[in-house]
């Protein structure tokens, strides 16, 4: 019998080239520094976003720092990691079940958690 529905491996398809740059595209409408141009590349199982650092209030001198990870999770989901940068480390922020929403999330930052 053949399945209705679309068959996936177990092959993670995350990074690609078309979700990195629908990223892209999508950060342009956010909310804070709209006058930076960030970076998203390709990381294991996601992206990275980084980005110049006008507030200086991460870099003093306004160097590129890590605004967030994005990965693709085993079930389907998306989870949303920003930059803690008192321990330089990546913590979990919050999951989504489309890339769409958590770009929304993103995007709005209102509480200045990614965009500092």
């Amino acid at each position: 019998m053949i399945a209705e529905y679309p068959v996936y491996t177990t092959e993670c398809p995350h990074p690609n080239e078309v979700d990195r740059k629908r990223i892209e595209k999508n950060l342009a409408a956010r909310e804070r520094y709209k006058y930076v141009a960030p970076t998203v590349l390709a990381a294991e199982d996601g992206y990275l976003i980084r980005s110049p650092c006008c507030s200086r209030t991460v870099d003093p001198t306004g160097g590129i720092i890590d605004v967030a990870r994005i990965e693709y999770q085993e079930g389907g989901f998306w989870r949303l990691y920003r930059m803690d940068d008192e321990k330089q480390r990546w913590m979990a922020h919050s999951e989504y079940l489309s890339l769409n929403a958590l770009l929304a999330r993103l995007t709005a930052d209102t509480k200045r958690e990614f965009w500092r």
